[in-house]
C-alpha cells in the first residue's frame, strides 16, 4: 500500500505541475495574441490610410475619362451625321 500511496501523491504532484504550465502557457498565448491583433489592426488602419486617397484619385481620373470618351463619341456622331455623306 506504500507504494501505492507513493505513487498517487506522485501523480497528484505532477497534475499541479502541468495546472501550473497549462495557465502560464495560456496567458502567454493571450498576451501573443492581443499582440498580434493590435498589430494587425494598426497595418490595416495604416493600408487603408495611404490606399484611400490614391483610389479616390483614380476613380475621379477614371471618370474624367470616361466623360472625355463620351464627349468625343458624341462628337464624332454628330460629326458623321453631319457630314455630307450620301443618303440612300
Amino acid at each position: 500500500m506504500g507504494t501505492l500511496e507513493k505513487r498517487w501523491k506522485a501523480l497528484q504532484r505532477q497534475l499541479t505541475q502541468l495546472g501550473r504550465q497549462a495557465k502560464r502557457v495560456q496567458g502567454e498565448a493571450r498576451k501573443r495574441m492581443k499582440r498580434l491583433e493590435r498589430r494587425t489592426r494598426v497595418k490595416v488602419t495604416r493600408a487603408y490610410r495611404t490606399a484611400e486617397p490614391q483610389v479616390r484619385q483614380a476613380i475621379a481620373e477614371a471618370e474624367r475619362v470616361s466623360r472625355g470618351v463620351r464627349a468625343g463619341v458624341k462628337a464624332g456622331t454628330a460629326a458623321y451625321r453631319a457630314s455630307a455623306r450620301k443618303k440612300a
